[in-house]
């Protein structure tokens, strides 16, 4: 199904349009979201907007039956296999620590790649200052992992591998299955930070070999931000590093064991869970494969634009045969600092991009960016067109140009 809803790109405040802005920054969060998304979450919250599972009149019911709704919801996304399993958070940071913390002990020895988010790479940099083992393993030319390498270095006492699924950076698709099936074979433990292809790409917990998803709602799952999950895999039992309410065995003093609520601490954000419902609902209805062609399509465009303007350099960007890669593209401007071309695009030719190292600070060292303060980053999202892209490099050839003029 073709992409053919239109959401209005215009911010408002109390209901005065503004300067209209070309957004590429989807891959720090999906904007605009469907329309459907606002609407579900302003009637849902309206209507039902009180605390689920801890009562029994009618309105407590509706919102336990959303949120009940949308794990099975998320758990058929992800190929799981009980809704029980699929647990809420506040985003993928929030689960990322959550397994990382409880499943890994010190005198174990941890896999990682160098293209990790910062959700990761923290949480495994603090277990190595207490005991734990970690490998970090580069990445090619081309920004890829080579999978066997990851596999190489499993040892005796390797527990846990932990791998982001796509670059916030620099848009690779990692061959995580190929680990997974190892892992499974070994009794590894796999996590994987599917964060940016979630909504995007097709995410299989079964395909990939893993033992815990983490995603989280505000990206391609077109979702609210504050919203998130895991699922966790039959058997996959990760120790409890908090504990609170859940709405169920109050009497217990310690927390509760089964899932999801050995999991889940509180009140929960169902204004997220209603949005989040909503918006995998709507990637379901336009399908991945309509989304991804769709952003892949601007993305060329706007890569083979880049690539003709003097001066402009381009990172791991380059097409590798069966290799799959989302919609995202970083670059510089010779001569100028990141942060200085972000400004310029902002506000000579209204483009909303991200500039830095995109809390993902190994990529950067492997690719000599940290030293430029990181990269600008274009990240394409659903509702983008031809025209933001043509805009987008009309936008970065004139910067380009005037930083050629200064020069001589």
């Amino acid at each position: 199904m073709p992409i053919t809803e239109t959401c209005s790109p215009y911010l408002k405040l109390d209901e005065t349009p503004v300067t209209p802005i070309i957004y590429l920054d989807n891959s720090a969060t999906s904007f605009p979201k469907p329309e459907q998304v606002y609407t579900f979450m302003d009637t849902f919250y309206r209507h039902y907007g009180v605390n689920p599972g801890r009562s029994g009149f009618d309105l407590c019911l509706e919102a336990g039956n959303l949120v009940d709704e949308t794990r099975k919801l998320l758990c058929r996304f992800f190929g799981g296999k009980d809704s029980n399993r699929l647990v809420f958070g506040s985003n993928s940071t929030d689960t990322l620590n959550l397994s990382i913390f409880g499943l890994i002990k010190p005198g174990d020895h941890v896999v990682t790649t160098h293209v990790e988010h910062n959700a990761s790479l923290r949480p495994l940099w603090k277990l190595s200052q207490a005991g734990v083992e970690v490998d970090w393993v580069d990445f090619d030319a081309k920004g890829w992992v080579d999978p066997q390498e990851v596999i190489r270095r499993i040892k005796k006492n390797t527990t846990t591998i932990v791998m982001n699924h796509g670059s916030n950076v620099i848009g690779t698709v990692q061959d995580v299955a190929a680990v997974g099936k190892v892992c499974r074979q070994r009794g590894i433990r796999l996590i994987v930070d599917v964060s940016q292809t979630a909504g995007m790409i097709p995410v299989d917990i079964e395909q990939l070999g893993a033992d815990v998803l983490c995603f989280t709602g505000h990206k391609s799952l077109m979702g609210p931000m504050g919203i998130g999950g895991m699922y966790v895999r039959e058997g996959v039992e990760i120790t409890q590093t908090r504990a609170g309410g859940t709405g169920v065995k109050s009497l217990q003093r310690q927390h509760v064991e089964e899932y999801p609520w050995r999991m889940e601490y509180g009140t929960g954000n169902l204004l997220g869970v209603s949005g989040l419902n909503a918006g995998v609902k709507w990637v379901e209805k336009i399908g991945l494969d309509a989304i991804h062609r769709h952003e892949m399509a601007l993305w060329t465009k706007l890569r083979d634009g880049l690539r003709a303007i003097p001066g402009v350099t381009l990172y791991c960007a380059d097409d590798v045969p069966g290799r799959v890669r989302l919609s995202v593209l970083s670059f510089n401007v010779d001569g100028l600092e990141a942060a200085d071309t972000g400004t310029m695009l902002d506000v000579d030719h209204n483009i909303a991009c991200r500039t830095g190292l995109h809390c993902a600070p190994m990529v950067h060292e492997h690719l000599g960016t940290d030293k430029l303060h990181g990269t600008v980053r274009l990240s394409i999202g659903a509702f983008n067109t031809e025209a933001h892209i043509d805009a987008a490099i009309a936008g970065v050839r004139d910067i380009a140009a005037m930083q050629s003029k200064k020069k001589k």
